[in-house]
């Protein structure tokens, strides 16, 4: 009897090792690294977007998600989105009605440039068969995908470093004129990429803050195969489970954000 005992609770423990394996997050030196793996869990990322905008912690709880990070651009005046979502095959925020990026000459300059911005993808392609894509907005589905739900941001940080390329920084004479969203400066960041078919997130916190090309040194350290930035500064923000709650510098209850990644 003692054994069958044993063998049930040994097989349980199994069980529910195997239900928390697809999220893995470790902590070290101010950055939280977060992995996502396996097949099953494609199927549980949502990209998603606030009418108002919420913290974190209200996104994560209203989802009654087991992990929510932030993830697009927004404009804090107008409370809309600076970034493409699409949440269950359906566009849920375009850039293109934000007046504040219509209205402004130097970023309608440079519209072209911030409008394909990179994106992180969920693609159902194959009778069911989930992948996930880094890639500029413009770029096309391959035929028989179907994009599933995405969150745009940038720049993309490796293998390439597209500052320029995505208008997050603008040179005049080879000098830097303009910079957007700190990416030369060390702030904290909120970074997704992508390392044998398994997406790969770091909480880069304030206790270790970094600027992009420190980015770009680090995820090519941890291997990874691409990576590209969401909103980071004061949006950087992470609930997992009961367990971790990251925000920025500031009053300790997070900035309020527009869109979120959130894992079911």
């Amino acid at each position: 009897m003692k054994k069958i005992f044993f063998l049930i609770l040994s097989v349980l423990i199994l069980s529910n090792a195997a239900i928390a394996a697809p999220i893995e997050v470790t902590y070290n030196d101010g950055i939280y690294h977060i992995v996502l793996t396996g097949e099953k869990i494609k199927k549980r990322i949502k990209f998603v977007s606030s009418e108002s905008l919420i913290t974190n912690k209200e996104a994560h709880q209203r989802a009654k998600a087991k992990l929510t990070i932030n993830a697009g651009y927004f404009d804090p005046e107008n409370q809309k989105s600076m970034s493409y979502i699409v949440t269950d095959r359906v566009t849920m925020e375009d850039p293109q009605v934000n007046e504040a990026l219509l209205y402004n000459p130097v970023l309608r300059r440079n519209m072209d440039k911030i409008l394909n911005r990179t994106e992180f993808r969920v693609l159902e392609c194959d009778k069911g068969k989930y992948r996930y894509e880094i890639v500029p907005h413009r770029s096309s589905v391959d035929f028989g995908c179907a994009l599933i739900t995405s969150a745009q941001g940038g720049p993309l940080v490796y293998p390439q470093l597209r500052l320029e390329e995505e208008f997050f920084i603008e040179k005049k004479n080879g000098e830097i004129i303009r910079e957007s969203c700190s990416v030369l400066h060390k702030t904290s960041r909120t970074i997704i990429g992508l390392k044998d078919n398994d997406v790969h997130i770091l909480i880069i916190t304030d206790k270790h803050p970094m600027d992009l090309y420190e980015v770009h040194d680090y995820v090519k350290s941890l291997g990874w195969d691409r990576a590209m930035a969401f909103d980071g500064g004061s949006s950087t923000s992470m609930n997992y489970l009961n367990k971790y709650n990251v925000t920025s510098i500031g009053d300790g209850a997070g900035r309020s954000l527009k869109s979120f990644m959130i894992v079911r």
